[in-house]
């Protein structure tokens, strides 16, 4: 876990930028952020489980199929097990905690944020079942949206699906590396044996994606309509070879971010978005961020180099200086807009991925060059993640914040079916698939249970948010969209803190 230094100057001039905006608790937000992973839970819950409405469920889960897949998360507001949102989230969450580990620990979430990560790496190696099988699903969509029940009643079919030599999936055997790599950084030194087990899972699954290729939504149909990998599998090699680099400093997984940088799109693309289908731009930061403090031969530089490029493609284009085709649209309130569904996950992930990139730059005395030679310093970087951020907490037109749970004006009727029924602990009372329906999913009251940290897909293009239960595209929450504000919070809250001492 990392701390970045931050110089005196930085700080004074960081304090202009907090100091002019209006004022967010960025530790309650990180504190209730945290929070949403346990209301996610599938499985057998613990005794400190802090969202009490939510209970046991999903404990059969891959019985049919004669495997224990009891655990991991629900990705939103139904009941399927999808791997590869799933480890993404994880790797996400262990990203965060790598780079602002320490500003988490601070704001005491630390012990919280090793239990989110754990939760699903714990899954993940129960889904492993052999070197060359992974379990990629449990449930599917279309049975599952015919239903609006409690996670606790759920009659559903829990059908599980995995990948294997036969029917590969390379992307997701890549995100589910990348996510087992990270995590093993995260608990290197205070979970050796565990950091060691997840390494060991993460190189054969990276083995096992790279050795039988193939896209994992050709292997597992029913994932299509959901969660189909549109962008394949080489990103997602990219990716987990750069994790297992950052945890086992082997040489081999340099030369293969190098050896493919080109056949596989690392230095061809040049992305603006970042999300759990496409990871090239994560991938292209993270290579930039080995020019710095590395001994490198002058080839493996040149390549690094061009990683760097593409990132800093990703970057102007968030910052609206790239040439007017090339750059991320915004609302007229300023936020980074991508697309009508679920709009919200890419702006968490350019948040963090802007913040990472703004500590690189400042740390190694740098700036990013955009189109036209414009110079972009990292404070700049800094002020417009963080204003991405704002506007997610309340700092936007309809004075909502998209946080549930956090501000006095947030999302009611979020689009989640457990949040949306009484809770299992206070009414026992069996409720069938279409009851759930008839009772509860048409009402206009708000949830009986708030879904608190739940990122939900936030407001559309003209920033106008219709909060209402039937409205998926814009009230339903992901975890992928949660997680890359773990990081970017305890960041804020850091130097929200910081900037108060400097003012002195």
């Amino acid at each position: 876990m990392k701390q970045h230094p931050h110089s005196c100057c930085l700080l004074l001039s960081l304090f202009a930028i907090f100091a002019s905006a209006r004022a967010f608790d960025y530790a309650d937000a990180l504190s209730k952020s945290l929070l949403y992973f346990e209301a996610q839970r599938s499985g057998r819950l613990p005794y400190n489980q802090r969202v009490t409405w939510r209970d046991h469920s999903g404990l059969t889960d891959g019985l049919e199929q004669g495997v224990d897949l009891v655990g991991g998360y629900y990705d939103a507001g139904d009941h399927v097990k999808f791997g590869l949102p799933m480890a993404f989230t994880i790797t996400m969450l262990s990203w965060g905690v790598i780079e602002y580990g320490e500003h988490i620990a601070e704001a005491g979430e630390l012990e919280h944020a090793l239990e989110a990560i754990k939760w699903g790496t714990d899954y993940f190696i129960k889904a492993h079942t052999s070197p060359n099988v992974l379990w990629a699903e449990v449930g599917d969509g279309d049975t599952d949206h015919y239903c609006w029940q409690r996670p606790e009643d759920m009659t559903t079919s829990r059908h599980a699906y995995k990948i294997d030599e036969t029917n590969p999936g390379s992307d997701l055997a890549g995100e589910t590396a990348a996510a087992m790599a990270a995590a093993s950084v995260v608990f290197k030194k205070t979970n050796p044996h565990y950091s060691h087990l997840l390494l060991h899972h993460a190189q054969q699954l990276f083995e096992f994606g790279d050795k039988y290729r193939g896209k994992y939504d050709t292997s597992v149909g029913v994932v299509k309509s959901y969660y189909a990998s549109v962008s394949g599998y080489m990103d997602e090699l990219l990716w987990a070879a750069l994790w297992l680099y950052k945890a086992t400093d082997r040489e081999e997984y340099l030369k293969y971010v190098i050896n493919k940088a080109n056949c596989f799109g690392g230095i061809g693309w040049a992305i603006t978005e970042f999300s759990w289908d496409v990871k090239y731009a994560g991938v292209q930061i993270i290579a930039s961020k080995l020019l710095m403090g590395q001994k490198l031969q002058k080839e493996q530089k040149h390549i690094l180099e061009q990683y760097r490029s593409k990132a800093e493609y990703y970057i102007c284009s968030c910052l609206n200086k790239n040439n007017a085709s090339n750059n991320v649209d915004r609302t007229p309130g300023g936020l980074l807009y991508t697309r009508q569904w679920n709009n919200l996950q890419y702006v968490s992930s350019a948040a963090f991925l802007l913040t990472v990139y703004s500590d690189f730059l400042q740390n190694s005395n740098q700036n990013v060059r955009c189109h036209g030679g414009v110079i972009v310093t990292p404070s700049e970087l800094l002020n417009f993640a963080k204003s991405q951020v704002d506007y997610v907490l309340g700092a936007n037109p309809m004075n909502m914040s998209y946080l549930v749970g956090y501000g006095p004006k947030y999302p009611t009727r979020v689009h989640h079916r457990g949040a949306s029924i009484v809770s299992f602990r206070e009414d026992k009372g069996f409720i069938g698939c279409t009851q759930g329906y008839d009772n509860w999913y048409g009402g206009t009251r708000p949830n009986p249970n708030v879904l608190v940290g739940a990122l939900v897909g936030g407001p559309d293009c003209q920033d106008n948010f219709n909060d209402q239960r039937g409205n998926y595209m814009q009230t339903e929450a992901c975890t992928y969209n949660t997680a890359p504000l773990v990081g970017v919070f305890a960041k804020l809250n850091y130097l929200d803190k910081s900037s108060l001492i400097a003012s002195y």
